[in-house]
């Protein structure tokens, strides 16, 4: 067994608790995956101790909608101006060569850069299998069992192509009867329910226009069967919402709810163009919000109403969303970019930093139905993050370090990231991967995948 680790002397820890509680000059205990206490002057004679002068701790952070496979497709020179349906059709064609070794790289890559920049859980959302590919979430929960990342994989999909009237090529879409298959066995070999757990599964059709209706009814039978959480993409895009009421005579959100998917076990990525009738549904119902804000201002699908989303009750969480629409998986820098959107969307009294970093956090874990990590307390994981604000480009702040870490800061590296009670993140690297080989196998997977899709020479 594992020495207790004994975090001292943090300059802030910022617990997130329910009263928003901020300790100085404190420390974090930590025995197994598990935080002892936390407070002053604590003892473990024989734990490991990190110094933490000079640092803000905060909870983990969780993010709450990804694509890690396009982390290999990043800054794509033909898609870099493309509204959201033009930029899928372009990447569907790339996508399309995608292997299980390609989706293990690709989870390192984004995974790696997530706990760099103090993000502890992280879910997927993986939607395009090629044809006669298998295991690409298995590849990706490998991959992250050996970051040693908290993991929230869904199993995507999509059966609807153009010759059914959706957006995908069909040889990008798959058999439901398969998708359903699939997602069954994932959960069975991989979902821990338990607390504390590493890796939990979700069942996530891609969009309303890439699979049918029957698809969408029979995940949430599925869903609640094994009583998985459940997730897609909605109110994206007002082209989004032009299909939905073309092809179902129904806006996005009534659409969803003529499905049985207005439900507690449900979280939505995006949600950007909604009415404040369709705000009290979605309260009402306990659905929760991935919130992608530097995604929707890349391809210029709009900013949402968080402001009147956290008012109404609505769980928000933050999210990097896929990284050739972001294109980092800087976390950080996305609570950043949260506070500065909604500063100019609805004033700047409306998005304080904490509660930037309240989404990031305490919002994560409510949107993907977790109560034991995003805080800081006795009972609670041992995720934590920790940031180094001793440094040039935190000089001056020192009348409020825990804003700093949105308000300055060149480098967002956490000095260390602790999940489950191990080191994963020391000094600023990573421990349980190689970033130089990691970087140049990517490198060379985008290039191939270009070269494939006839994209580049």
């Amino acid at each position: 067994m594992r020495p207790p680790l004994l975090v001292k002397n943090a300059l802030r820890v910022a617990t997130m608790d329910d009263a928003g509680t901020e300790l100085a000059g404190a420390d974090i205990l930590i025995k197994g995956r598990v935080i002892l206490a936390v407070g002053p002057n604590l003892e473990s004679p024989d734990a490991r101790v990190l110094d933490a002068r000079g640092c803000v701790v905060i909870p983990g952070m969780i993010n709450t909608h990804h694509h890690l496979c396009q982390t290999l497709t990043r800054a794509t020179p033909a898609a870099q101006d493309a509204k959201l349906f033009d930029w899928l059709v372009y990447h569907y064609r790339v996508w399309r060569h995608l292997t299980p070794e390609y989706a293990a790289l690709g989870a390192q890559v984004g995974l790696g850069e997530l706990l760099l920049t103090g993000c502890t859980t992280s879910t997927d959302h993986t939607y395009l299998y090629p044809r006669g590919q298998t295991g690409l979430v298995d590849a990706q929960i490998e991959a992250a069992r050996a970051l040693g990342i908290r993991f929230a994989p869904t199993r995507g999909s999509m059966s609807v192509g153009v010759s059914g009237g959706g957006l995908p090529p069909d040889d990008c879409t798959e058999l439901e009867e398969e998708i359903l298959r699939d997602g069954e066995r994932l959960i069975k070999e991989h979902h821990d329910k338990g607390p504390y757990g590493m890796i939990q599964i979700g069942l996530a059709p891609c969009a309303p226009f890439s699979v049918s209706t029957n698809l969408m009814k029979e995940t949430a039978a599925q869903a609640r069967k094994w009583g998985v959480r459940m997730h897609t993409h909605l109110c994206e895009t007002l082209d989004e919402e032009a299909y939905c009421v073309e092809k179902y005579k129904l806006r996005p959100v009534d659409f969803l709810e003529s499905l049985g998917w207005l439900d507690s076990n449900v979280w939505l990525a995006h949600m950007v163009h909604v009415n404040d009738d369709e705000i009290k549904r979605l309260a009402k119902a306990k659905v929760g919000i991935a919130h992608c804000p530097s995604s929707n201002l890349r391809v210029g699908s709009g900013v949402p109403p968080v402001r009147r989303y956290l008012d109404a009750g609505v769980s928000v969480g933050l999210a990097v969303d896929g990284s050739a629409s972001n294109d980092t998986s800087d976390m950080l820098a996305e609570a950043r970019q949260a506070m500065l959107v909604h500063r100019a969307k609805s004033g700047a009294a409306s998005m304080p930093a904490r509660a930037a970093l309240r989404m990031a956090t305490r919002g994560g874990a409510a949107v993907i139905g977790r109560d034991d990590i995003g805080m800081i307390a006795a009972g609670k994981a041992a995720d934590l993050a920790i940031f180094d604000v001793d440094r040039l480009d935190y000089a001056g702040s020192a009348g409020d370090p825990v804003a700093s870490l949105l308000f300055c800061g060149a480098s967002h590296r956490a000095k260390w990231t602790i999940v489950n009670g191990h080191i994963v993140v020391e000094n600023g690297m990573l421990k349980n991967a190689d970033e130089g080989d990691v970087t140049r196998k990517a490198n060379a997977a985008c290039l191939d995948l270009l070269r494939k899709a006839g994209a580049i020479a």
